[in-house]
């Protein structure tokens, strides 16, 4: 099997089986997409969904976060992984969110890498979540799956590396969705200890699983 009817392969069935994938932070504009996903960093989605309606509530708009102190955000994240360094980022992320860019949420991926916290993983998420941008963002879920089932090679180190060879070969109009496609696989099934390929229903195309049946 070639790469390209690997991947022809492996998308037919997730568009197939899941069109309408999405993530599963809760959030309810844009400004709170960007505040969960910057928390949600080593953490999962389900600890961020119970931390941030507190937030939220407190802090409904940049504008109010910009305003606050550490010892005020802090404690109502302090049960996310680095709630020190993610207070902070919170903070200034705000500021500049605020003050550079009038409050709204920018499309541009270099724009939003300007906001302190938001790497080129959640400046991606927020590019095709908010505005379905043929962006790719990797997290530790899309760089473990994608290489297991041999849609990036074993070679690339970075996420970077899989973001690029990934998108030469998923359709632009099919990115945004395969972004969250991946991501749900390998959270319920293509799990990092031990991926339950015996119930995986794309296993006849997984690299992977060529090898270890």
């Amino acid at each position: 099997m070639t790469k390209k009817e690997r991947f022809e392969a492996v998308l037919d069935f997730f568009r197939r089986n899941n069109p309408e994938a999405e993530t599963e932070l809760h959030y309810e504009n844009p400004y709170q997409l960007l505040v969960a996903v910057l928390l949600s960093a080593q953490c999962t989605d389900k600890r961020i969904n119970m931390v941030t309606p507190n937030l939220f509530a407190k802090f409904p708009t940049s504008e109010h976060l910009a305003a606050s102190h550490f010892d005020e955000v802090f404690p109502i994240i302090k049960s996310v992984t680095y709630p020190n360094n993610k207070a902070k980022h919170l903070i200034n992320m705000a500021k500049v969110l605020t003050e550079e860019f009038g409050s709204v949420v920018p499309s541009d991926i270099k724009d939003l890498q300007k906001m302190p916290g938001v790497g080129r993983k959640t400046a991606n998420v927020i590019a095709s979540v908010v505005y379905n941008q043929p962006t790719m963002a990797v997290d530790t879920h899309v760089f473990r799956v994608s290489k297991r089932i041999g849609l990036a090679t074993q070679t690339a180190k970075t996420p970077l590396e899989v973001e690029k060879q990934l998108i030469k070969y998923i359709p632009k109009v099919d990115v945004p969705l395969a972004h969250h496609w991946l991501i749900l696989h390998g959270r319920y099934t293509c799990i990092a200890r031990k991926p339950k390929c015996e119930e995986c229903e794309i296993a006849r195309w997984c690299k992977y699983y060529e090898k270890t049946v």
